[in-house]
């Protein structure tokens, strides 16, 4: 059955095909007749996971180990990656961010670019992931191209097409559960704000920017359609997976280091540094405002978001 989203007119070339989310937006566009052209790094890989579906092989530069910037390195453009992308009008990178310089110099100049970036950006503890984030923003955004950046917030879903994140929490749920019911030990109660996305509003608000005619380069944030607490994000994880309502035990961000430190021998227990859980204690809450009004974006709720991934798991 066709989706109501727009059908991008012309091939699509998606980098970073044979990703979570480069994976969904393929199929996406495939199962409403569009044409796309997939650039990978593994051929064979992109054959198992798309059968009779051809792809072009290159791969983008590697970052460096502290994710800056690329592009200030005087990295010219990979051979490879501009041959595939030589006749591309529309492309969307479902890399990382860091790698945007080296598509700026690969991809042709007249080429619309949608972008994948990170709210991990915004936060006062940035680590690689993060700095590689900012760095690919700020070549992107003084490149004079056309085209978007999105910046999601923590992406959920099936296991099948998106981070497993929901899965595992349920599951150290489970494990954690006493007398049937499980427990949730969080800092400072789990009063810190998340928006978490569903993978399904990620490809709509990617196919949605494919459509649109951007002039100059841009960012949004995309997110679900209202911050909550942690502790009613772990609540709400729990009811989609049907398991009791979990008891949140507040906890000291200093003895919730040290427990995780003495932790980290247990396999089926998360494994988290100093920054990880100082973001944990972080608001991550965002205004889509923008996002909704340019691109007539429109996420479904966190409790249907996760009924439908718990539904397909």
């Amino acid at each position: 059955m066709a989706s109501a989203l727009p059908v991008p007119r012309g091939p699509v070339h998606v980098l970073g095909a044979t990703g979570k989310c480069g994976f969904a937006l393929c199929a996406s566009l495939l199962a409403d007749g569009a044409d796309i052209v997939a650039v990978v790094r593994d051929r064979a890989k992109w054959a198992a996971m798309m059968p009779g579906v051809p792809a072009r092989q290159a791969a983008l530069a590697e970052a460096p180990a502290d994710g800056f910037p690329l592009g200030e390195r005087g990295n010219a453009a990979d051979p490879g990656l501009a041959a595939a992308l030589a006749d591309a009008s529309l492309i969307v990178s479902a890399a990382h961010a860091r790698f945007v310089p080296a598509l700026l110099a690969a991809a042709p100049p007249a080429a619309r670019l949608v972008l994948m970036g990170s709210t991990r950006r915004f936060t006062r503890w940035p680590d690689v992931h993060g700095r590689g984030v900012i760095a690919g923003e700020v070549a992107f955004l003084g490149s004079g191209r056309r085209g978007v950046m999105l910046h999601p917030t923590m992406i959920y879903g099936p296991p099948a097409v998106a981070e497993n994140n929901i899965h595992r929490l349920a599951g150290l749920l489970r494990r954690l559960a006493a007398a049937g019911r499980p427990l949730a030990p969080l800092p400072q109660g789990g009063r810190a704000k998340v928006q978490p996305i569903f993978i399904g509003d990620v490809v709509a608000a990617l196919r949605l920017s494919l459509a649109t005619a951007w002039d100059r380069a841009e960012t949004l944030v995309i997110a679900g359609p209202e911050p909550v607490s942690y502790a009613d994000f772990v609540r709400a994880v729990a009811a989609a997976a049907g398991l009791a309502r979990p008891l949140v035990l507040p906890v000291p961000l200093g003895l919730l280091r040290a427990l995780a430190a003495a932790a980290r021998p247990v396999p089926f227990l998360p494994h988290l540094g100093r920054d990880e859980l100082r973001r944990l204690c972080e608001d991550r809450a965002f205004d889509i405002t923008p996002a909704r009004r340019r691109l007539g974006f429109a996420p479904v709720p966190l409790a249907e978001g996760l009924r439908r991934s718990f539904q397909a798991a």
